[in-house]
């Protein structure tokens, strides 16, 4: 018996090794990065709004957080703005970088007294299947109950080849894409952004969702709304994630 047992061993651990395989196999491969996104507010009068998008950048592992401010009557980033601070070691905690840039936008916050908050009022879950996330349909919160919707509105995403001032067909053999977004309101349509040229910071976008919509707490009409777009640019491992915030009332 004691001469059989060393091939029962080989022959188990085979097995495992076949498992561990197999599970590598069926695990999806994990490539870019996908950041998140927190809101963080409105002004006191509701004319900027405030997000951080945080993740792990891919490649080099290293945490990262973005602040924006963003002027929605202008549709442009505050001066100073957007924030970022990103780690130059794996080892730095992503909660240690997203409180040191938080730390660093402080002042801004205070300058134009973030002091109303945000509700998410329609969202399109990064889990949900069969969701192209290129057609969102809202209407605004209710006081009346539960399911309670006020208004029917329609947000529609589309993209398309566009300019860019980076060399995206090099790297990606084909131009990058631009957006536009369409407001369908009381059976009206209004294009609320359509790309010209991409801006630098955008990258080289290869695909856009939308994410959701955020308004200022008790908001009563879209004065305030944001539409807020998840945009794929390449990364050093694949598409990664970030995000742009569009203004409802323009």
């Amino acid at each position: 018996m004691r001469r059989n047992a060393a091939p029962m061993v080989s022959a188990r651990r085979g097995l495992e090794a076949l498992a561990v395989c197999a599970t590598l196999i069926a695990t999806p491969a994990i490539a870019g990065d996908r950041a998140l996104i927190d809101i963080i507010g409105y002004s006191e009068d509701a004319r900027y709004f405030a997000f951080e998008e945080f993740g792990i950048q891919d490649g080099s592992g290293f945490a990262y957080s973005t602040i924006y401010i963003v002027d929605l009557a202008r549709d442009r980033w505050v001066g100073g703005t957007p924030i970022h601070v990103q780690s130059d070691d794996e080892r730095v905690e992503l909660a240690e970088i997203r409180d040191e840039a938080r730390d660093e936008v402080e002042d801004l916050l205070e300058g134009y007294r973030f002091e109303t908050p945000a509700q998410l009022i329609a969202h399109i879950g990064d889990g949900e299947f069969d969701a192209d996330a290129q057609l969102l349909e809202f209407g605004l919160p209710g006081y009346t109950g539960p399911g309670s919707v006020m208004g029917e509105y329609r947000l529609e995403l589309a993209s398309f080849p566009a300019q860019s001032p980076q060399p995206c067909e090099d790297y990606l053999g084909e131009r990058a894409l631009g957006y536009e977004l369409v407001l369908t309101q009381d059976g009206e349509d209004r294009v609320l952004h359509r790309d010209e040229r991409l801006p630098q910071s955008r990258g080289c976008p290869t695909d856009y969702r939308l994410y959701g919509v955020a308004l200022p707490f008790g908001a009563a009409d879209l004065s305030g709304g944001v539409a807020l777009i998840s945009v794929y640019p390449f990364g050093f491992e694949g598409p990664d994630r970030r995000f742009v915030a569009v203004p409802l009332a323009q």
